[in-house]
This record gives C-alpha cells, sequence and structure tokens, in this order.
C-alpha cells in the first residue's frame, strides 16, 4: 500500500472547496519562510510558477502539492496534513480573505512506512 506524503483534513478541503468555487483549479507550495515563516501558500492553478528546484510531494484534494527541493531534503522523513485555522497571516496564499489560513502538521515516518512512500515527481 502507497503511503502518501501530504494529507488534508476535513476543514481545508472545506475551505478548498470555496476556493475553488471562486477561482477554479488550485495548487500548493510549501513556502520555505520568507513571509510567513513556513506555511502551505495556496494559489489559483498555474499561477505560482514552479521550476527545476521543485519538486511535487503529491496531489491533496485533487491539487498539485510543491517543495523546494532543498526544503524537502529536510522534511522527505515526514507525512505533512494540510489544515486550517482561523486567523489573517501574513502571506499570499488566496484564502487569507476568508479568514482563515492553512497550515501544515507533521510527523515522522514509521521505518515501515519509508518503505512504501509516494514517490516524488
Amino acid at each position: 500500500m502507497i503511503v502518501k506524503r501530504v494529507l488534508i483534513t476535513d476543514e481545508a478541503k472545506e475551505i478548498m472547496d470555496q476556493l475553488r468555487d471562486k477561482h477554479g483549479e488550485l495548487m500548493f507550495h510549501q513556502s520555505g519562510g520568507c513571509c510567513d515563516g513556513s506555511s502551505p501558500m495556496c494559489y489559483k492553478a498555474g499561477q505560482f510558477r514552479v521550476g527545476k528546484s521543485d519538486v511535487k510531494l503529491g496531489e491533496v484534494y485533487g491539487a498539485p502539492f510543491y517543495m523546494a527541493k532543498d526544503q524537502f531534503e529536510y522534511w522527505k522523513h515526514m507525512q505533512l496534513t494540510l489544515d486550517v485555522k482561523p486567523g489573517r497571516g501574513s502571506s499570499f496564499s488566496i484564502e487569507i480573505p476568508l479568514g482563515v489560513r492553512f497550515m501544515i502538521k507533521s510527523r515522522l515516518f514509521k521505518d515501515e512506512e519509508l518503505e512504501n512512500l509516494e514517490p516524488v515527481e
């Protein structure tokens, strides 16, 4: 059984549904810490340009989830869960006008999970 690198909470799915209604398809990029610490940034699909220095960790609720390669080296042993909480972040992520912000919860993979991880692209 393939172990996903990125999961999502039901609350985050609800926010994604609202954002899709307004913006269409979505994408995520895990920020490396510039404006709002290290937080997931949600964009309209194609609005953020990913490049050779980014890896795709998988898809979360139908949206691709990317991270910089060098940051991934630190996080590759962790499963990420996309969640949402009330409050306004200081980022460029499109959920901010809704009065919420996406956030990441993480946990280390178990040894047996490491053998069956979803490959990155």
